[in-house]
């Protein structure tokens, strides 16, 4: 078998009851030939399967879930039609919703019509017959097999394939309550025979099945809230498209838009996919993707990304990713594959849980056999181990890694922060070292200008800004692009449709610069040695100038033969990594950075952000061995933050991966994590996320396991003897109901968390 073969495929899961379930699934596609990794993520219900196509398909998957007692079926994420999903969720949850109703009517009534027998008291507005075992009979059975069907059938389908689930533990307790019940009923005089009160506990199975499916109707709906990101991020893109073909603007469904295709976008529009502005420009609203708040400008050349939204002006862009392949496609599938994934934290729960059930009814059955040989009392032994059964219901702890990833994953992207797997989400808060990438990554990563000197000084700046922007116009130089955008700050604007802003004789000589005319005037661009060569002087411009503008590069202004003036360009730090820095190291962290730069640059650099240690002139194939060599001297866990292609080794290399989405497509796959927007605070932002959520985990691991280290004690009846203590099963049924519910709620807090 090869890794060529190797297949990826989402399964959504149906009739999952508890972890244990999710356990089941889990082991049986995993014994499967052919199959390399099964995950099986309870709070999504959704099996990650990664399989050799050669030698099995996804049919032989399902039938394998269909043998273990449970439905699979294939996830299309292309075609998927999510108004179906979202219907069929409702449709299940109404399903809930009327059988909660009818438990609820007949629980109630079975309980108040029980009081006498409970309480010993006379209550005279109940009469005595309402308490007739036939007529609790009667009402409760459509309960059990009606309303609480799922568990019974769930169980009998474990029992099956010798196994056992949280179905089990529930058909057990209320099975053994009601079929009691039910000898009892039909033979009172065996039951008195043997000196046993001939007490029934109907209202006991019945309000144990009605809280149980609470519990399923608040968690299902506590569930559909967590993947609430998910939904949103889908409600974003665009339904259409208004397209130029054979000359025409027509509009048509986005799914139909073509790469290469011309889309018109106009104000307070969402653009439909991604692509680069050909006509026009505009402030858009990526507040949505990246998580900035203030709209960015566009001109020509600019990238837009699909479901950002257009503030202002009007412009025509070239679609360049359409589809699966859209900025919004790609982070709605890193938020899903990162909750189809398991923390380490969480692949430890689910060991525990494991083995859970199966120690559960064997304490179940000792406690039985204790109270009924050991301290002869059957009723006892009866109430106690349906306690041990109900209350130990392991579902709060599945929910409890699960449900704090989703939320915490969604929360991220809602802040452009893309975490692609629950296992860099924990290990984030664990960095102590970060390792800086320069170029890009600190700096902006493309030269702006810096200084801008003339010989005349102010007087003259706007007339020989506007004549060596319409020069540099024609250039797609790096360093012309920066100052056509350095003469656009500085309010020069260029209308080609006049005369006078054309170029004549427009040459670039390569190592040199670029010339031309305009309005008769000869423009010329260039380096210090080339104007030497033409012989211009060029000394009075230099006394002029500081020494550190020399430091930079120069792009030398002359017109007609003279000197005029002359920009420094640097790559500018991004105006977040002094203060990104600096909160880095305000948490306790040794900040790095490292570089392919000459020394002298990467010392000014350092030295500005406030970085005591770097590497500089390190080769895109040293960068991997340098974060390897600082893993093993610090033995710390360390990050890497890069934007290029040469930085996607030491990004894999490093304990946790930070790539930032501006950059290059193999640098975002090679990471761990992804920050939108290119901001630096977003790894502060994404530490304090880790740090939140593994926290969250922590508390929701406390509430479930407390309400069972707690909760079995007190229903095995060991504390009867010297206290009278002894759970009724309502109140275990009801405790075990409520220990999921306050975990998803708790999990569904961390919502409000603030990055």
């Amino acid at each position: 078998m090869t890794a060529n073969h190797l297949e990826i495929q989402i399964f959504q899961l149906e009739g999952m009851g508890c972890v244990a379930c999710a356990k089941s699934i889990e082991t049986a596609i995993n014994k499967v030939k052919g199959v390399e990794e099964c995950i099986v993520n309870y709070a999504l219900a959704e099996a990650k399967v990664t399989y050799h196509s050669q030698d099995i398909n996804t049919k032989v998957i399902e039938e394998v879930v269909r043998k273990a007692g449970y439905q699979a079926y294939v996830i299309d994420a292309e075609n998927i039609n999510q108004d179906k999903q979202t219907k069929e969720n409702q449709r299940k949850e109404q399903k809930l919703v009327n059988k909660f109703k009818v438990g609820v009517i007949i629980s109630t009534f079975l309980v108040i019509t029980s009081l006498p027998m409970m309480t010993g008291l006379h209550i005279p507005f109940i009469p005595i017959w309402l308490h007739n075992p036939w007529l609790q009979l009667i009402l409760t059975t459509p309960v059990l097999f009606w309303c609480g069907q799922s568990f019974f059938t769930g169980a009998i389908s474990a029992l099956r394939h010798s196994s056992s689930n949280m179905n089990t533990l529930v058909a057990l307790g209320t099975g053994s309550a009601y079929f009691y019940s039910v000898a009892v009923t039909l033979f009172p005089q065996f039951f008195d025979n043997q000196g046993l009160q001939g007490e029934v506990y109907y209202e006991s199975a019945a309000v144990i099945i009605t809280l149980i499916l609470l519990g399923r109707l608040l968690e299902h709906r506590a569930k559909s809230q967590t993947s609430e990101g998910i939904k949103k991020l889908l409600q974003l893109e665009a339904k259409t498209a208004r397209v130029i073909r054979d000359g025409f603007e027509q509009e048509i469904p986005i799914v139909q838009v073509r790469i290469n295709d011309f889309i018109i976008v106009r104000p307070g529009e969402k653009i439909p996919v991604d692509g680069q502005i050909v006509k026009g420009e505009s402030s858009i609203d990526e507040s949505m993707v990246t998580g900035e708040s203030m709209p960015v400008k566009k001109t020509i050349g600019d990238e837009v990304i699909g479901a950002t939204i257009n503030k202002t002006g009007s412009f025509t862009f070239r679609a360049t990713k359409i589809g699966k392949d859209t900025v919004l496609a790609q982070i709605i599938e890193l938020v899903k594959q990162a909750q189809n994934s398991k923390a380490p934290i969480q692949k430890f729960a689910d060991r525990v849980t494991g083995y859970f059930v199966p120690i559960v009814i064997i304490i179940a059955v000792i406690t039985f056999l204790a109270w009924w040989l050991i301290g002869n009392n059957f009723i006892l032994a009866l109430v106690a181990s349906i306690n041990v059964l109900i209350i130990a219901c392991p579902c709060a702890l599945g929910l409890a890694t699960p449900t704090s990833i989703m939320v915490g994953t969604g929360l991220g992207a809602n802040h452009g922060i893309l975490i692609k797997d629950a296992g860099s989400l924990e290990l984030a808060h664990k960095i102590k070292t970060i390792v800086l990438d320069k170029t890009g990554t600190l700096t902006v990563g493309k030269p702006i200008v810096t200084d801008f000197i003339t010989v005349d000084g102010t007087e003259s700046e706007k007339d020989i800004l506007t004549l060596v922007g319409i020069l540099e116009h024609n250039s797609e130089h790096l360093i012309a692009q920066a100052i056509v955008e350095y003469a656009e700050k500085q309010e020069i604007h260029f209308n080609f449709s006049q005369n006078n802003l054309t170029i004549n004789n427009f040459e670039a000589i390569s190592g040199c610069g670029v010339q031309g005319k305009t309005n008769n005037k000869l423009v010329q661009v260039g380096t210090k040695v080339w104007f030497q060569e033409l012989g211009i002087n060029t000394t009075k411009l230099e006394s002029l100038c500081h020494k550190e503008v020399f430091d930079k590069t120069n792009a030398w202004i002359a017109i007609d033969g003279k000197i005029m003036g002359l920009f420094a360009l640097a790559d500018a730090l991004k105006v977040s990594s002094v203060s990104a820095v600096k909160n880095l190291q305000k948490q306790g962290l040794e900040v790095i950075m490292l570089t392919g730069d000459n020394y002298a640059t990467a010392e000014k650099i350092a030295q500005q952000v406030g970085i005591r240690r770097f590497f500089a002139q390190v080769r895109p194939e040293e960068k991997t061995a340098k974060i390897k060599e600082i893993q093993q001297n610090t033995g710390k866990f360390v990050a890497m933050v890069g934007d290029g292609i040469n930085d996607a080794p030491a990004l894999a290399q490093a304990d946790v991966g930070f790539a930032i989405g501006t950059g290059t497509d193999v640098a975002i796959a090679s990471s761990d994590i992804t920050l939108i927007s290119g901001d630096l605070e977003g790894i502060v932002s994404a530490i304090k996320l880790s740090k939140a959520t593994m926290k969250n985990i922590k508390e929701n691991l406390f509430f479930a396991y407390i309400y069972n280290v707690i909760g079995i004690p007190i229903a095995t009846g060991i504390f009867y003897p010297f206290f009278g203590l002894l759970l009724n099963p309502i109140i275990a049924g009801g405790a075990m109901a409520f220990s999921s519910v306050s975990v998803v709620t708790n999990a569904l807090r961390l919502k409000t968390f603030k990055l």
